[in-house]
């Protein structure tokens, strides 16, 4: 039985190496800062100050996949920020209307980076280092050097707003019944996975340590909506977030596209002669990165409620290490959408907690330089003891 376990765990070190990680940085911050970290404002604060990283994460993960990199989303992100904001602010533009126009022209960044890199075979570090200093540049032409403010109120619900409830009390009985919900479909989903494998003959956990496994994920996961509901309930941005990670994982994991995509990054020649488009797959690859950084642009902008020359200063950077931290491989062909959120995560409750205790920025930056290069030693590390 302990044989079976540990040989489950080693085929899957990257997944579970990173929950572990993150739970234990979280339980190292609330010790040190007396409890402050899980209180449920900061829960709350954490979630909203680290969506639109997390977006970037998930468009990151599927070009880091694929054997390239994006080093352009930060400055792509504050130019929608500002495009968004001329289109509400000066122009009055509806706000819906404006955040499709936003979307769309992100789209046009994504496929401008693509033709270069899929088509013309220029390296994506070139093509999107142009892009990032092209898009600082407009950013900084469309806004004239100044900050654009402010956003009407529909808008900044995308970031600032939170769902609604019914009763009275202090809790918010909806982001209790919602918590409840999701550990209901994590034990369906689970247990079908299990049936199947078992049909399959994949080995599986013994029935002991999956009931372990499952009451531990609906205790996190119950506590942390308890924690939510405690102070407002859900933000509207967690159930973006939310969408967007069952959306992706069901492309990467249940779809011919997402299996392209990791044979692309597993072995372009191999990938092509198999008779997959790898020109195409690369081209929408960078599409759909634009999209994302599109999104986290509005997102960030929302928040903020105002659209700023500086937005998006090292975007890319904080996503690029959320990716690799969260399991995807320097090389290509490696990785997981739910990796990148906690790798994510882990960049996140890392900046949040070292803020806590006081910690100044510049010993953040050198904290975090060290962990990616950890994170990046170890996927290295595995990959030679597998091979």
């Amino acid at each position: 039985m302990l044989d079976s376990v540990k040989k489950l765990f080693r085929s899957n070190i990257r997944q579970y190496g990173m929950f572990i990680a993150l739970a234990l940085i979280m339980l190292f911050f609330e010790i040190i800062t007396d409890g402050t970290l899980l209180r449920p404002l900061n829960i709350t604060n954490l979630v909203l100050q680290n969506s639109y990283i997390l977006i970037l994460a998930i468009g990151m993960l599927l070009v880091i996949i694929t054997g390239h990199i994006d080093l352009s989303v930060g400055s792509v992100a504050a130019f929608v920020g500002a495009v968004s904001a001329i289109m509400m602010v000066n122009l009055n533009i509806h706000f819906s209307l404006a955040i499709i126009l936003s979307l769309l022209i992100g789209a046009a960044v994504g496929a401008w980076h693509g033709f270069w890199i899929a088509y013309v075979r220029i390296p994506s570090f070139i093509v999107t280092l142009a892009g990032m200093l092209l898009f600082r540049g407009l950013t900084m032409l469309v806004l004239d050097g100044k900050s654009v403010a402010p956003f009407p109120d529909g808008f900044r619900a995308i970031s600032t707003g939170f769902l609604p409830t019914f009763g009275g009390g202090s809790l918010h009985y909806v982001t209790i019944l919602i918590g409840i919900g999701l550990s209901l479909l994590l034990i369906v989903m689970d247990w079908r996975k299990r049936l199947l494998d078992q049909r399959y003959k994949l080995e599986v956990l013994p029935p002991v340590f999956m009931i372990v496994k499952l009451a531990v994920l609906v205790a996190i996961l119950n506590y942390f909506a308890f924690l939510l509901a405690s102070y407002k309930g859900l933000p509207n941005i967690f159930v973006l977030l939310f969408a967007l990670i069952v959306f992706y994982t069901f492309i990467m994991r249940r779809t011919i596209m997402g299996r392209h995509i990791y044979a692309l990054g597993g072995n372009e020649k191999a990938a092509r002669l198999s008779g997959i488009k790898t020109k195409k797959m690369t081209f929408w690859v960078f599409v759909n990165m634009g999209v994302m950084a599109a999104l986290a642009g509005l997102v960030f902008a929302a928040r903020l409620n105002a659209a700023t020359p500086k937005a998006g200063v090292n975007f890319e950077l904080d996503a690029i290490a959320a990716a690799f931290i969260g399991g995807a491989s320097a090389t290509g062909g490696v990785g997981t959408v739910i990796g990148a959120i906690v790798g994510g995560l882990v960049m996140g409750v890392m900046n949040n907690g070292m803020s806590l205790v006081g910690l100044g920025i510049d010993y953040q930056q050198g904290i975090k330089g060290l962990v990616l290069l950890l994170a990046v030693a170890f996927d290295i590390y595995n990959k030679n003891k597998s091979s």
